[in-house]
């Protein structure tokens, strides 16, 4: 992997970013919560281990942070690198033409 942060890298896998949106839903989850709820929701089928690695690389793009309470680790979603892509590009103050 690389030390590069890369939000574009880590949102391009359907996998990672149904990851986001059930983080988005419910922030703060275990890996088997986010594991039951792919499973549940999605009918994904990937193993913790696959989505432990998914996790790895959207918390290295800054996109997840872990918090440890006890035996827990809570992985909490950070919008904040999309955020400053929005800003950089789509925040110029024209609209589009049409």
């Amino acid at each position: 992997m690389s030390a590069e942060p890369d939000p574009f890298r880590a949102i391009a896998d359907p996998t990672r970013r149904l990851i986001l949106d059930e983080l988005t839903e419910s922030d703060g989850q275990t890996l088997f919560e986010i594991c039951s709820r792919l499973t549940m929701r999605h009918g994904l089928t990937s193993s913790r281990q696959a989505v432990s690695q998914h996790l790895a690389v959207l918390e290295q793009s800054g996109l997840v942070h872990t918090q440890r309470r006890g035996r827990y680790k809570l992985h909490h979603i950070d919008p904040g690198p999309l955020r400053a892509i929005v800003q950089r590009w789509l925040t110029t103050g024209e609209e589009p033409p049409p």
